[in-house]
């Protein structure tokens, strides 16, 4: 096993913008349409769109006591049990360290700045991994510093796979795991366009 792969032994990719990491907590980002059963310890919406934010794969995935982040704009669906959190922002919740991190298309109208939109840097065992969310590449990604880096390429809402190849590096991962591609945009040519092009190795994971 590569240096790589074991760093993201306890990822899955569950389709399109939807991850789980299973380690010592379980800590899901934005799961939509995810057959994935194993109850969340944390789960991180990064915005309101519906293949983002999915009340009926959030209240399966919930128990008792998890914790659920998201920026403020998700609180009409989710309620009281929204723990909010603003770009910058940090706040740990069930023993993980979440900050969250601007996620925007500079020149699109999909996700302007102002929307609120967040990508998130949270830790588990000691790893540091970070998901892009909806994004472009922008200058609030030169100060992330993560291990594992989750990134978009499938392009139209966010960056495409030439744009994303360069994120790895710039926020000193070592590794990167494409995603946002095979359902509403991209398809798999994108995540092999970003292997290539990436400096920093990529495993592309199946759909579980």
């Amino acid at each position: 096993m590569s240096d790589s792969e074991a760093l993201v032994r306890n990822v899955r990719w569950l389709g399109h913008a939807s991850i789980v990491v299973r380690g010592s907590k379980t800590v899901y980002v934005d799961p939509w349409e995810v057959s994935a059963a194993d109850p969340a310890d944390v789960i991180l919406v990064t915005h309101d769109h519906f293949d983002h934010l999915s009340l009926p794969d959030i209240d399966r995935l919930s128990r008792a006591g998890t914790a659920v982040v998201g920026p403020a704009m998700c609180r009409q669906a989710l309620g009281r049990r929204l723990t909010a959190i603003e770009p910058g922002g940090a706040v740990t919740v069930e023993g993980v360290p979440v900050e969250a991190v601007r996620a925007y298309n500079p020149k699109k109208q999909f996700h302007p700045k102002d929307y609120g939109g967040l990508g998130y840097v949270f830790t588990v065992d000691g790893v540091r991994y970070y998901h892009c969310g909806d994004t472009d590449r922008i200058p609030e990604m030169d100060a992330v510093r993560a291990d594992v880096v989750f990134v978009p390429v499938g392009g139209k809402y966010t960056m495409d796979a030439a744009e994303a190849a360069e994120v790895p590096a710039l926020v000193g991962a070592r590794a990167a795991v494409p995603m946002h591609f095979g359902k509403i945009v991209g398809n798999a040519a994108d995540a092999k366009t970003f292997a290539r092009l990436c400096k920093v190795p990529v495993v592309v994971l199946e759909r579980s």
